[in-house]
């Protein structure tokens, strides 16, 4: 089954033209079928390129998906045109009664802030809080995921001496998961930051699950369980040319940047880099999908009605 989107979305035309199912909204009324309703609070400064990026996966599932655009109310981004926003996005406090099977949260540049500094601190946490309720099973990424696991569960973020940038080996911590199913004993994600989580504060707090590791970039994905939720510390929804870009930009403006590790054949950056992360980035989130169908209530709104949180 396809992924659900507005007709007119930028993303659309891409995610035709690399052959993945896409239904116009004016089909998908017509079918006698509830799809799931996912959320995606895009935190991205350029919001189309996340917006096709997660499309991109969400849209590979077999289950027909109906995917809402949502921002922050509280701030205006800077490189997503007005007419954009308004024509695709609702802010939070337009959705927050809406109950969503899953809910996104992406990265943001802003991980080098103390996370009280950031201009929508207050905003995010009521819309951590909100997810308790109102979501079935949250996804967070990257920087929204410290930002989560800060929030909800107090795990500290550490700044880095440089940048952990590159595609680094991982290791598959909990091949029975039904999150990581199909999963290679270890495989490659993009790391792109410059904070991390620690093994130890994980390990220090029962509640949450290590599922994937890295040893020279530490945790990668973690589950709490009763919320069902997953927290991913890096990029594996990123297209082939992310860090190149990001190598690119850095360097023209003079930050001091390495040639991202593993990533460049021969780390010569005049060569193109090859993708070896997609098949695992859409397995995480077809498993994903795939769990939060199953065991999501039928009627929406029983969602958040029992306890989740012993």
């Amino acid at each position: 089954m396809p992924i659900r989107i507005p007709d007119t979305l930028p993303a659309a035309e891409t995610l035709k033209r690399e052959g993945v199912a896409v239904m116009r909204e004016t089909d998908a009324v017509r079918q006698d079928i509830r799809p799931l309703q996912i959320g995606l609070l895009n935190l991205m400064p350029n919001k189309i390129r996340t917006e096709t990026q997660m499309a991109r996966l969400i849209g590979a599932s077999p289950l027909q998906v109906e995917l809402t655009l949502v921002r922050v109310g509280g701030h205006q981004p800077k490189n997503t045109s007005a007419e954009h926003l308004i024509s695709f996005y609702q802010t939070w406090e337009e959705i927050r009664e809406r109950k969503f099977d899953g809910f996104i949260v992406t990265g943001a540049p802003v991980e080098q802030l103390p996370f009280e500094a950031v201009t929508y601190w207050d905003e995010l946490t009521q819309i951590f809080d909100w997810t308790r309720t109102n979501v079935h099973s949250p996804f967070y990424i990257c920087w929204g995921a410290m930002a989560a696991a800060y929030h909800l569960h107090g795990l500290p973020k550490y700044q880095l001496d440089e940048k952990a940038f590159g595609v680094f080996r991982q290791r598959n911590l909990a091949p029975a998961s039904p999150f990581l199913s199909g999963f290679s004993d270890d495989f490659l994600i993009p790391v792109s930051r410059w904070t991390e989580v620690r093994r130890e504060d994980v390990l220090a707090r029962p509640q949450l699950d290590l599922l994937v590791d890295c040893e020279r970039t530490g945790p990668s994905l973690l589950q709490h369980g009763p919320s069902r939720s997953l927290f991913m510390f890096n990029h594996v929804e990123y297209d082939s040319f992310s860090l190149k870009e990001e190598f690119e930009r850095d360097r023209s403006q003079g930050i001091p940047i390495a040639v991202p590790h593993n990533y460049f054949p021969g780390d010569d950056p005049a060569r193109p880099p090859l993708n070896r992360w997609r098949s695992h980035a859409h397995l995480l989130f077809g498993n994903w999908i795939n769990q939060t169908y199953q065991t999501t209530p039928f009627v929406l709104e029983e969602i958040g009605t029992a306890s989740r949180f012993p």
